[in-house]
This record gives C-alpha cells, sequence and structure tokens, in this order.
C-alpha cells in the first residue's frame, strides 16, 4: 500500500524537567502527556516499540530521524495497545509504502490517543539525555500548546517519577489464558504476565509449552497448584525494587524447585529473589543493536533491549546467594557499559537475560535462549524421575 499524508503545521512543544524546550509540530493525537523522556536507537521496528508494554509511562524518543515510512499492521503488534505514553520523532515519513501495511503511523497514534511531536532536533535531545539522565518530560500541543512555559513546567514536575514506581497491574492481563503447545509436547509453563510481548509466548509454545499466562495478582500457592513445569516471568515497566510481592513468589516457586526463565523485567526480579539488589541506569538501553557478551561461549550477540534499570551483581567472580539458592554466575554483559545482562544459576534450574531474546523487533542472535529453556526443563524432569526411581 502507497499512501502519501498531509502533514498539519500545528505547533506542539515538548518540555524537560529541567526546564529545557524544544519546540516542533504536533503528530499524532492533540492535547497533553507526561511520562519519564528516553530514547531509543533502533533505526526499524517502531510499531513493536510502540506496542511493547514495557514502555508504559514512557515517551520515547527515536534516534533514527526517518519514521513511519512501512505504516502499521495488525500482524506485527506485540500486544493489544500502544502503550507508550507519548512519541518523539524528528521527520515523519510523507509517504507510507509497504506491501503490508493498513494504516499509517500518524492516524494509529491518533486514534490510541498517543500525544506526539515531530520536527524537533532528536540528536540534540538525545545528547542532553545521555548527559543529564533520563527525566519526566511533557508533550504539549492542540489547547495544551498554549499554556504559559511556567504552567508546563509545573505539569511536568507534578508527573510521577520511574523510581519506586510499580506499573505490573496496569500492564498485566486481567483474566488468566493458554496457547497451546505447537508440535511435540514436552510440558507446561506459567508465564506471570509483567508486560509479556506476543511474540515471547508464541516462541514459548515453539518449543512445545502449553503455555499458561497468568495476571501478576496470582499468588504462589497458586501457582504450584496449576502443576506446571516450570515458571516464566516476563519483561515489563517500572521499577523492580517495587515488586517485593513478586520476588516473594518467585523464591517460594524456586525453593519448591521449579525451573525458571525470566527476561528484562524477570532477570531484575530473579536478582532481587537470589539476594542482589537493583539500581536506576542514567538514560538506560534500548534498541535493536545493543552488543552483549555471553561469557561462557565468548559469542558476542547483537540483541534487543528495553531497560533503565539493572541488577548489581559482581561480574568478575561466581558469588552465593544470600537467599540461600547457591552459587550464581553473572552469564552476560553488554559491552558498552558492563551492565549486568544475564543470570545463572549453578544450583538450581533457573536463569535469566536482562535483553529481549524474542527479537521483535531485532537481530535473532539470542533465540537461543528459548531452546536453553526447554532444555533445562525436559533435564530437570529427568532428574527428578531418575530421583524417584531410585527411592522406589
Amino acid at each position: 500500500m502507497t499512501e502519501t499524508l498531509t502533514r498539519t503545521h500545528d505547533p506542539a512543544v515538548l518540555v524537560l524537567e529541567d526546564g529545557r524546550r524544544y519546540d516542533g509540530r504536533a503528530y499524532g493525537a492533540r492535547g497533553r502527556t507526561l511520562g519519564e523522556l528516553v530514547f531509543a536507537t533502533g533505526m526499524t521496528g517502531y510499531q513493536e516499540t510502540l506496542t511493547d508494554p514495557s514502555y508504559a509511562g514512557q515517551i520515547v524518543m527515536m534516534t533514527a530521524p526517518h519514521i513511519g515510512n512501512t505504516g502499521m499492521n495488525d500482524e506485527d503488534m506485540e500486544s493489544s495497545r500502544i502503550w507508550v505514553a507519548g512519541f518523539v520523532v524528528r521527520d515523519p515519513s510523507r509517504v507510507v509504502s509497504n506491501f503490508r501495511s493498513q494504516r499509517s503511523l500518524d492516524d494509529d497514534l491518533a486514534a490510541a490517543g498517543i500525544v506526539a511531536i515531530s520536527g524537533v532536533d532528536t540528536r540534540a535531545i538525545t545528547r542532553h539525555i545521555r548527559s543529564a539522565g533520563a527525566m519526566r518530560a511533557g508533550v504539549f500541543s492542540g489547547d495544551a500548546a498554549s499554556l504559559t512555559h511556567g504552567e508546563q513546567l509545573e505539569l511536568v514536575l507534578g508527573g510521577a517519577e520511574m523510581e519506586g514506581l510499580n506499573l505490573s497491574g496496569t500492564v498485566s492481563t486481567a483474566d488468566s489464558y493458554t496457547l497451546p503447545a505447537e508440535g511435540e509436547r514436552i510440558g507446561s509453563v506459567a508465564v506471570l504476565d509483567l508486560g509479556v510481548k506476543t511474540s515471547t509466548l508464541r516462541y514459548l509454545a515453539e518449543r512445545g509449552f502449553d503455555v499458561h499466562v497468568v495476571p501478576q495478582t496470582i499468588t504462589a500457592e497458586e501457582v504450584l497448584a496449576m502443576a506446571p513445569d516450570a515458571l516464566f516471568f516476563s519483561n515489563g515497566p517500572g521499577d523492580p525494587a517495587a515488586s517485593d510481592r513478586h520476588v516473594e513468589l518467585l523464591r517460594t516457586t524456586l525453593r519448591e524447585g521449579l525451573p525458571y526463565f525470566g527476561i528484562c523485567f524477570g532477570n531484575q526480579l530473579l536478582g532481587r529473589a537470589l539476594g542482589f539488589g537493583t539500581y536506576k541506569l542514567p538514560f538506560g538501553h534500548r534498541g535493536i543493536n545493543q552488543p552483549v557478551l555471553d561469557r561462557a561461549t565468548g559469542r558476542v550477540e547483537i540483541t534487543a533491549h528495553n531497560h533503565g534499570f539493572a541488577v548489581d551483581a559482581p561480574i568478575d567472580r561466581v558469588s552465593e546467594s544470600s537467599e540461600g539458592f547457591g552459587r550464581v554466575e553473572v552469564s552476560h554483559v553488554d559491552l558498552n557499559d558492563n551492565v549486568v545482562e544475564g543470570l545463572n544459576c549453578l544450583d538450581i534450574p533457573a536463569f535469566s537475560v536482562q535483553y529481549h531474546p524474542e527479537s521483535a523487533a531485532g537481530p535473532h542472535d539470542a533465540n537461543y535462549l528459548f531452546d536453553r529453556f526447554r532444555d533445562m526443563v525436559i533435564a530437570n524432569r529427568s532428574e527428578h524421575a531418575a530421583t524417584e526411581g531410585d527411592d522406589a
């Protein structure tokens, strides 16, 4: 489909909490929106970014200057809706041209009520965020563009800070649902939906799992009553330090010997369950071109990231879990800044990574982790069967 778009020149402004202002043009819906301003470095994959629940509460700025040329479609949605609080781009495409396109990006943003801004110097803003750190911001257009500078800044400063913010209840499913295993069934996995992406569920089902997606309100007792073969914690938004209940849920199930795999938020929660702390990164990792070292193989993977928090664990040695889960090693490290990108438990069946191996969007370098999870579940089941046979 090829569609030529008519651009408006309605004014809009991006206001940062430190008082900086960037004038541009209205894009998407008109009005005002508040959130944490972050930047994403992917040159492609804007639809997957917009529909990733991990971006809830954030105004996402694309560092690639030309956005929107492939339009939007139903197939590439990573959830049921657009989750970003706002959107910032430099040059929206004047033409939508792709055989898979069903709508324009501008139309979808407007229909979803997402206030966006275009025509700003995203390179300059990115450089500022890299120096000053991610911060609260607001986009104002329509009637909100006529507010005084002081009124706009006051609204921004009244917005929520990401530190200490629990957003799991905002993005999680309200009801449980199941995706049946594809091909040979090897077991079931309970997926705690903290903001899960569609591709993650599909990849788990393709590995032979009946995928039981459960709301974030579930208790450890309810999980164990399901008798799954494994537990999975998904990606999601917010501060892991504000999710004590999910940490306790994980500790309880780990002590019962349930195999575990977590990604992104699930990596941070495993870190906390093992006794490590977490901390907020200055400006985070967001994009589909982040180099990560797999320390077991020495292989460098180009990976998809979306996280503003990280696990505080030593990368130079094997640690002992202060919560009694045995030895833990940092399995993956970001080559840009040495941030912990993965944890591997040596005495219990559990591991996690900070990045997004479902690669939606992004390269497929880390897709093997779903195979590793499947193999761990099979090995754990065989080990238990052998132990029960010996006891008999």
